[in-house]
């Protein structure tokens, strides 16, 4: 049994929030729910994402650092998955906070980019592929 069930993730336009996350989401093979005040995209077994308009107005964007949201990172298959996923954030209106680079502080087979929505929400797209024996 998989310990988490759902992300919650609230917007300020759900919306915009949907063409930014939509394509994205896409290409990671999720498949796309709407609802009457929500959508949220879900991939075999793998927990929900689900995007909620805000209640009030006025109250975002989220800003990195502060209490709360810090990211959500999607391991990918290689380097080149990355790289294209970073391309398919970007041209959905994602800005890029660090392009696609390797992280040797973390490993030094980490390879990663960090994109954030309008909304000031950010996501990793990352590749840590095992150490060879």
């Amino acid at each position: 049994m998989l310990i988490f069930d759902h992300l919650g993730i609230t917007v300020a336009d759900l919306p915009h929030a949907i063409a930014q996350f939509d394509p994205v989401l896409t290409a990671l093979g999720f498949s796309r729910h709407d609802a009457d005040g929500s959508v949220s995209w879900q991939r075999d077994d793998e927990p929900e994402l689900i995007l909620f308009p805000a209640r009030e107005t006025g109250t975002g964007p989220h800003r990195h650092g502060q209490v709360g949201w810090q990211h959500l990172a999607f391991a990918v298959e290689s380097r080149a998955e990355v790289d294209r996923l970073h391309e398919i954030a970007m041209d959905a209106g994602w800005s890029a906070v660090r392009d696609p680079k390797e992280y040797p502080r973390f490993t030094d087979r980490y390879y990663a980019s960090f994109v954030e929505d309008s909304s000031g929400i950010r996501i990793e797209f990352m590749h840590n592929p095992p150490r060879e024996p």
